[in-house]
Formats: C-alpha cells, sequence, structure tokens
C-alpha cells in the first residue's frame, strides 16, 4: 500500500485545547473528506501537515519522508489552499502567478489559465481588492496549477457561489483523473462530500471519532416505521424518534432483534440519506 500522507500519534496543544493524539492514512488515488464542527480542530491539523504549525509529538510523513527532517523536498509534491492567503493583498494576480509558478517544476500553466478564464478573474487586480468569492477561484487556480501529487484544501468552495463551485468541483473530479493524485479537503458542504470524496474522516473536539468509506457511512443508520406505537421506554441502538411510530437506530441489526423478539412489528425501514448520517455522528 503506498500512502501519500501518515500521521503517527500526532498531537498539539494550543492553550486550553488538545488536538490528538492523530493516526491517519491517505491512500494515494483517493479523496478523503475531512469534517467537524467550527473548531474541532480542523484547520490546525491541515497546518500540521504543512508544517505551517509544527505538532508537539508524534510523525508526519508526506509519501514517505518525515516532515520533521531539515530536507523539505516533500513540499514540491503537496499543493495547499487556506481559507485565504495572507500578507498578499498588495499582490496583483500576475505577479502572485509569478511568485507560486517558480517553485514547482510540474506547473501546470494550461490548467491554471483555463480556470482563470473559466472564473474571468482579472490578473491585474490585486488580490486585496477582489471579492472573497474571487480571492477563493484565483488561489484555486493557483494550488490546482502547481499539478502537485498531494493536495491539501481548507473550506476550497466557502465563498463561491453556486455556478462557481459547481465548477470547480468539475476542475477536481478532471484533475483526479491524472494518475497518482491525493486529495485531503475539509469542508462543510454536503455536495464536496457527495461528488468528490471516497473516504469521510470525523473530528470533534481535537479527536478522530471515525474513518469511513463514503457509500459504507449511511449504512451505519436505519430508520423504522412501525405499524403501532413506540415503548416508552428507549430501545436498544435508538438514536432519535419522529413521533410515536418512527425511530432510527445506530444499530440497525440490535433494533432488529429487538423488534422481533417483542413481537414489534414494522411496515417500512431505510438507511438515511448521506447527509443526515454525517449530521448524526458529529452529535
Amino acid at each position: 500500500m503506498t500512502w501519500s500522507l501518515e500521521m503517527q500519534s500526532v498531537k498539539k496543544k494550543i492553550e486550553d485545547f488538545m488536538l490528538g493524539p492523530i493516526d491517519l492514512k491517505l491512500e494515494s488515488g483517493t479523496v478523503t473528506a475531512l469534517i467537524g464542527n467550527n473548531g474541532a480542530g480542523k484547520s490546525t491539523l491541515l497546518k500540521m501537515v504543512m508544517q505551517m504549525a509544527r505538532q508537539d509529538a508524534g510523525d508526519i510523513f508526506i509519501f514517505g519522508s518525515n516532515t520533521n527532517q531539515e530536507d523539505e523536498a516533500w513540499k514540491k509534491q503537496i499543493a495547499y489552499q487556506p481559507q485565504t492567503l495572507v500578507a498578499c493583498d498588495s499582490f496583483t494576480g500576475k505577479e502572485l502567478l509569478q511568485l507560486f509558478s517558480r517553485w514547482y517544476p510540474t506547473w501546470d500553466q494550461e490548467l491554471f489559465e483555463e480556470m482563470i478564464g473559466t472564473f474571468e478573474i482579472s490578473l491585474n487586480k490585486k488580490y486585496g481588492k477582489m471579492s472573497q468569492g474571487n480571492q477563493q477561484k484565483l488561489l484555486a487556480a493557483l494550488t490546482l496549477a502547481k499539478n502537485a501529487k498531494l493536495l491539501i484544501l481548507d473550506e476550497p468552495t466557502a465563498s463561491m457561489d453556486i455556478l462557481s463551485k459547481q465548477r470547480y468541483m468539475d476542475f477536481l473530479i478532471k484533475w483526479m483523473e491524472r494518475e497518482g493524485k491525493t486529495i485531503l479537503i475539509s469542508t462543510h458542504q454536503m455536495e464536496d462530500i457527495r461528488k468528490l470524496a471516497d473516504y469521510l474522516v470525523f473530528i470533534n473536539h481535537g479527536k478522530l471519532i471515525g474513518h469511513f468509506e463514503k457509500d459504507q457511512l449511511g449504512k451505519q443508520y436505519k430508520r423504522f416505521w412501525l405499524t403501532g406505537d413506540l415503548p416508552a421506554f428507549p430501545i436498544p441502538g435508538e438514536m432519535e424518534r419522529k413521533g410515536t411510530r418512527s425511530v432510527i437506530s445506530h444499530s440497525p441489526l440490535e433494533t432488529e432483534a429487538f423488534f422481533q423478539r417483542e413481537n414489534i412489528q414494522w411496515h417500512t425501514d431505510e438507511f438515511v440519506e448521506l447527509g443526515e448520517a454525517v449530521s448524526y455522528l458529529l452529535k
């Protein structure tokens, strides 16, 4: 197995917040969505991958290279898109292009120009004078055109309009068709997750609470509709009740076994939709 990113027992303490220990592996050629509530530690985790924030303990490997060593050759294999660029307001898009492209021998100018044209971004305008949406679209083009093996994205579509989000997703999907590409994306956007992700990693209060194949997550939760009223007491696996005759279970087999044992009849059952499963897991 080839790992694009590997985190081993990684920890980071910021005041009274503890992130970790984090153990995570990303298989090359896959897309992993990092999901969590605000303040869960997602952005800090991504910054540690880039060594913009140093971990207090543990090791991070990019294609087998330890990021905590003096040799930083691994940085040319990874591209990071933060939520916004810091200290770049005075640079024009053209100047940012010159700055970014010089460090990446794999730079894809054709892709950059295609994205800039699609998003209708003026490279003569200063970054600080652009709207947040246009800043994010320019940053997306600058990041994707690096053509690195590993792409790290922190809420990349948060400020984009609906059409721009769709176009950006199309660019990412097309980019992933290139051999050996891997994406780790932090996002709250369910549409991004549905279109892109192979795996979902959940983080809450600084701890990893789950790592799932996307297509399997919905099967963790099932909704049952009963022919009669639910019992007054909690039933095995119960997550939430909807009225008096519908219940959602986080352990469907256990719930079904209870119903059969107690001769409780149900007329319909179905696995929940992906977005609903995500919200239950975060709770």
